[in-house]
C-alpha cells in the first residue's frame, strides 16, 4: 500500500457510524464517490435524451424536408412556425446535438460514472483522493448542462457554428442568429465543463496513483482502470488547448482582438480585423478534438476489457499488449489532430506526416480488437445484456474503423470530406461504440450501484434492436456519402443530382426512430429496476475484482473493516477450484484478487 493510502484507511474506520448525513448531504451535496458516480450517470442519461430528441428532428426534416410537423411547432416555437422548419434552427440542432453527445453523454456521462464508481473500488481505495474536489467537479459540470440547454430560450436561438464552432461564424456575433448570445453560451458553457474535466481528472490520477491498496501494483489492476488512468492524464494534457481556443474566441467576440479574424467582410462592409487566421483555431480545436476521441473510447473499451473476461470465463488475452496499446493509443492520438484538417490548404508534406501518424495508430487499436475476439474464442460464453453490448462494442470498433484508413489519407480524404461518409465514420466507432460502453457498463454494475438486478430480458430486447438499427442507420451513410452528399445540408430538394437519395435518407430516419423508440425499453428498465429489480447477490458475475468484495448496501468507505490486499491479477478464470477452502469454494472456475496465492495453490495440488 501507498504511504498515503493507511491514513486515509484508518481515518475513515474510525468516522463510520460517527455521523448520519443529511439527505442534502447525502443525495445533493455527497462527496462518496459512489453517490457522485450516480449523479453523473442520471444527469449524462437525461442530456442524452435531449441529444437523441435533436437528432430525431433533424432526422425527420431530412427524410421529408417539404412537409409539416406539428412537432417542429410544440419543440421549436417560432423556429418552427406553421409546423415548417427554421433553416436556421437545423444548424443549431446540429451544432448542440453534436456537443451534448460527446462532451455530455460520452466524455463526462461514460468516464465520470464509471471512473467515480470504479476507480476507488477496483483499486482498494476508501474514496477518491479529494471527496470535495470530486463533488465540485460534478456540480459544475451540472452547471454546464443548464447553461448549453438554456442557450435554447435565447432570442436569437443558441449557437450555429456546428459543434466545432469554427470561425468566423462563431467569431463575429452578428454574422447569423445563431452567432449572438447563444454562442457566447456555449462557449461558457465549454469553458465550465473543461473545468470540471480537468478537477475530475487530477482527482483520478492521484487517486490511482497514491491509493491503491497493499499488492496492487500498476500490473495488477484492471484494465479498467488503467483506461481510465490514462483517459484522465490525455484529458489533463488536451482540454486546456480547447480552454485556451475558447477563451482567444471570447476576446475576438467581444473585445476587438484579431486571433481568429483577418479582411472580413459583412454585406460590403468591411470590418477592421487583420492578421489573424481561422486555421489557428482548428488546429487548437482538433489538438483537443482528435484526443477527444480517445478520451470517450477508451473508458468505453477498458469497460468492454473487463466484461468480456468476466463472461467469457477466460483470462483476458494479452494483458500487457493492452496496457501498451492503451499507452500508445494515448500518444498517437495526440499527434494525428491534422487529418481533420487536410482541405484548409495544408502543405502537402504536413499531410503525408499527419497521414502516416494516422495509419499508425490503427495498429494499438488493432491489437486491441484482435485481443478482444481471442478472449472471446472458445470461452464458456454467458451471454447477459452487458456481454451483449460488449461484442457489439468490438463489432462497430472495428467497421468504423475501418472506414477511418480512407479518412485518414489525405488524397482519399478529400474525395469525401464534410459528407455523409464522414457521419457515418465517426458515429460507428466513436458514438455508437462508447454508447454500447455505457450501456454494457449500466448493465454489469448496476447490481452494484442500485443493489438490484436489471430485467435481462427486455436488456435482450433493447440490445438487438439498437444493434440491428444502428447498423441501419450509418451503413447506408457511407454509400449516399460517396455519392457526394454534403453534410449539414437542411434539405436536399434544391439539388436533382441528389433526388435519387432521397428514399436511402427515409430509409435511415426509419431506422433512427426505431432504435431511439428502443432506448425506451432501456428507460423503462433502468428507473423500474432501482426499486422493482430483483435483489442482487454480492458478486452476481463471478468476478474477481474488489469491487465485488464490499456489501451490497453502501456504506461509508466501501469496506466495513480492513481494505482487502491484493495477491494476484483481476483474470484468474478457468481455474477449478476442487475442494472448499476459507478462500474459495468448490467447483466455482475464478479466484478473485484478495485470494493469496499460498492456500489456492495447495489446493490446486491436492
Amino acid at each position: 500500500m501507498s504511504v498515503a493510502a493507511q491514513p486515509l484507511a484508518n481515518d475513515h474506520a474510525h468516522e463510520e457510524g460517527h455521523h448520519e448525513p443529511t439527505f442534502i448531504e447525502k443525495y445533493i451535496f455527497s462527496t462518496d464517490h459512489k453517490m457522485i458516480a450516480k449523479q453523473y450517470l442520471i444527469s449524462g442519461l437525461i442530456m442524452g435524451f435531449i441529444g437523441i430528441a435533436m437528432s430525431m428532428l433533424m432526422r425527420l426534416q431530412l427524410a421529408w424536408p417539404n412537409e409539416t410537423f406539428w412537432i417542429y411547432e410544440v419543440l421549436l416555437g417560432r423556429f418552427g412556425e406553421d409546423g415548417v422548419m427554421d433553416p436556421s434552427i437545423y444548424l443549431a440542432l446540429s451544432t448542440i446535438h453534436g456537443t451534448i453527445m460527446i462532451f455530455y453523454v460520452l466524455t463526462a456521462g461514460l468516464s465520470g460514472t464509471f471512473s467515480n464508481l470504479l476507480i476507488p473500488l477496483q483499486i482498494g481505495a476508501r474514496d477518491m483522493a479529494s471527496g470535495f474536489m470530486n463533488m465540485l467537479s460534478f456540480w459544475l459540470f451540472f452547471i454546464s448542462c443548464v447553461v448549453i440547454v438554456s442557450s435554447f430560450f435565447v432570442e436569437a436561438g443558441p449557437a450555429s457554428a456546428g459543434w466545432t464552432v469554427y470561425p468566423p461564424l462563431s467569431a463575429l456575433p452578428q454574422a447569423i442568429g445563431g452567432s449572438g448570445l447563444g454562442m457566447t453560451l456555449w462557449l461558457v458553457a465549454i469553458t465550465i465543463f473543461v473545468a470540471s474535466s480537468l478537477l475530475g481528472s487530477l482527482n483520478y490520477i492521484v487517486t490511482v496513483l497514491n491509493l491503491r491498496t497493499q499488492g496492487m501494483t500498476m500490473t495488477r489492476l484492471p484494465l479498467t482502470i488503467w483506461a481510465f488512468f490514462v483517459t484522465a492524464i490525455i484529458g489533463v494534457v488536451s482540454f486546456p488547448v480547447l480552454l485556451a481556443a475558447g477563451l482567444l474566441l471570447l476576446m475576438d467576440r467581444s473585445f476587438g482582438t484579431s486571433f481568429f479574424l483577418s479582411d472580413i467582410y459583412i454585406q460590403g462592409e468591411v470590418l477592421s480585423y487583420q492578421g489573424g487566421s481561422p486555421v489557428l483555431y482548428e488546429h487548437l480545436f482538433w489538438f483537443l478534438g482528435h484526443p477527444e476521441v480517445y478520451i470517450v473510447l477508451l473508458p468505453a473499451l477498458g469497460i468492454t476489457s473487463e466484461i468480456i473476461a468476466t463472461n467469457s470465463r477466460k483470462p483476458i488475452f494479452g494483458y500487457r499488449a493492452m496496457i501498451a496499446s492503451i499507452l500508445a493509443i494515448a500518444f498517437l492520438s495526440t499527434v494525428v489532430w491534422g487529418h481533420h484538417m487536410f482541405v484548409s490548404g495544408m502543405n502537402p508534406f504536413l499531410g503525408s506526416v499527419f497521414t502516416f501518424t494516422t495509419l499508425l495508430i490503427a495498429i494499438p487499436s488493432a491489437v486491441k480488437a484482435f485481443n478482444y475476439i481471442t478472449t472471446l474464442w472458445k470461452g464458456n460464453l454467458q451471454l447477459n445484456p452487458g456481454m451483449l453490448f460488449s461484442i457489439g462494442l468490438v463489432s462497430t470498433f472495428i467497421t468504423g474503423g475501418l472506414t477511418g484508413i480512407i479518412l485518414g489519407d489525405s488524397t482519399l480524404d478529400i474525395n469525401v470530406h464534410d459528407t455523409y461518409f464522414v457521419i457515418a465514420h465517426f458515429h460507428l466507432v466513436m458514438g455508437i461504440s462508447a454508447l454500447y460502453g455505457l450501456f454494457a457498463g449500466i448493465y454489469h454494475w448496476f447490481p452494484k450501484m442500485f443493489g438490484r438486478m436489471m430485467n435481462k430480458n427486455l436488456g435482450y430486447v433493447h440490445f438487438w434492436i439498437t444493434a440491428v438499427g444502428a447498423y441501419g442507420i450509418f451503413f447506408p451513410m457511407h454509400f449516399i456519402g460517396m455519392a457526394g452528399l454534403p453534410r449539414r445540408y437542411y434539405k436536399f430538394t434544391e439539388f436533382p443530382y441528389f433526388d435519387d437519395l432521397a428514399n436511402t435518407n427515409i430509409l435511415i430516419s426509419v431506422f433512427a426512430f426505431i432504435t431511439a423508440g428502443a432506448q425506451l425499453f432501456f428507460v423503462y428498465n433502468f428507473i423500474s429496476s432501482i426499486f422493482y429489480g430483483k435483489k442482487a447477490e454480492q458478486n452476481p458475475w463471478k468476478s474477481n475484482t474488489l469491487e465485488w468484495t464490499t456489501p451490497v448496501k453502501h456504506i461509508h468507505g466501501n469496506w466495513p473493516g480492513e481494505i482487502p490486499h491484493v495477491h494476484r491479477w483481476s483474470y484468474d478464470y478457468s481455474k477449478l477450484n476442487k475442494e472448499e477452502t476459507d478462500y474459495v469454494i468448490a467447483g466455482q472456475d475464478f479466484v478473485p484478487q484478495n485470494v493469496p496465492l499460498q492456500e489456492h495453490e495447495e489446493e490446486m495440488d491436492d
